[in-house]
């Protein structure tokens, strides 16, 4: 039986976020002086994805709601230093123009982008990453998508920590040697070990190493729990002492950290297509915001796919 190629699922905030940041505004400018900086970064990222690990399938997944209420409902905290004083996420001034530049670009090239009220850009590639076809391969800078790691499927994460040019390509023992924990614990790890970036407290005192220990012994956080009430269980007092003291954000934190998978989404074209889907609206899109070169990189790559 032939290999089927996978389906590459983007974290599309996560790769144009790096983008913008990684990419001077002064070096990619639109004739108007615009800033496309993080369009033109997010183009030549999904080239390189696509000549690299030759998919024939990919779906951007996009945040339509960057901090759903019902994660703040059971964590108050969760992202809350990230709101704008007038509400909303906090992004840059010059990258906020830029996404809906992005995607119209994938839509005149014929790559699906969605998102979902109500849930993030993760919850969206967990759902996609447990009902399309396999292989899949995710492709985010954000931890919290190892917990969607599953060799069965399979569905590997490629990492983008050190960027798309040195993708770490991660199976369940690559998650294992990182942290210590199987990819299907990962969220628990997570919570106990807390996040400052999402604005998860975790358990004061408790990093990854303990962390790791605590699932390895209990298995998860209800495990954990359990354990905190049975007199007879080997928790140093200290140890003890601080679990006892998180256990109300140890009862929320999990379903706050675990990635949904049951996001209803509408049928997906998700195909690649060897040529765009509407070439005369491309080259608009190139001429207006200046992006001939990363909209000929990308054209370049799905024609050289097959």
């Amino acid at each position: 039986m032939a290999h089927r190629p996978p389906i590459l699922l983007i974290d599309a905030p996560s790769l144009y976020f790096r983008a913008y940041f990684g990419i001077p505004e002064s070096a990619a400018k639109a004739t108007d002086g615009s800033p496309v900086n993080a369009v033109r970064g997010f183009l030549d990222m999904l080239a390189q994805l696509i000549r690299t690990r030759r998919p024939d399938r990919m779906v951007c997944a996009m945040d339509h709601d960057w901090r759903p209420d019902w994660r703040v409902a059971l964590l108050p905290s969760y992202k809350a230093h990230r709101v704008a004083p007038e509400g909303g996420e906090v992004v840059p001034d010059t990258l906020s123009p830029q996404v809906p530049v992005i995607l119209e670009v994938l839509d005149a090239v014929g790559i699906t982008a969605v998102g979902a009220t109500g849930y993030e850009a993760d919850d969206v590639l967990g759902t996609l990453a447990v009902t399309q076809p396999g292989p899949v391969e995710v492709v985010s800078g954000d931890r919290d998508l190892f917990q969607l790691v599953d060799d069965t499927r399979p569905v590997r994460l490629l990492y983008v920590g050190r960027g798309v040019a040195k993708l770490d390509d991660c199976d369940d023992a690559a998650v294992r040697a990182r942290y210590g924990v199987p990819a299907d614990r990962y969220a628990d790890f997570a919570a106990l070990r807390g996040d400052p970036s999402d604005g998860l407290p975790g358990v004061a005192g408790v990093g990854e190493k303990t962390a790791a220990r605590l699932i390895e012994r209990y298995g998860d956080i209800a495990g954990v729990l359990a354990a905190l009430d049975d007199p007879g269980s080997a928790f140093a007092p200290g140890l003890r002492a601080k679990l006892a003291a998180a256990r109300d954000y140890l009862a929320v934190a999990p379903k706050v950290v675990r990635v949904a998978l049951d996001v209803p989404l509408p049928d997906l074209p998700t195909a690649l297509p060897v040529a765009p889907a509407d070439p005369d609206r491309l080259l608009e899109l190139a001429a207006e915001w200046n992006l001939a070169g990363s909209a000929r990189r990308l054209v370049d790559a799905l024609a050289l796919r097959n």
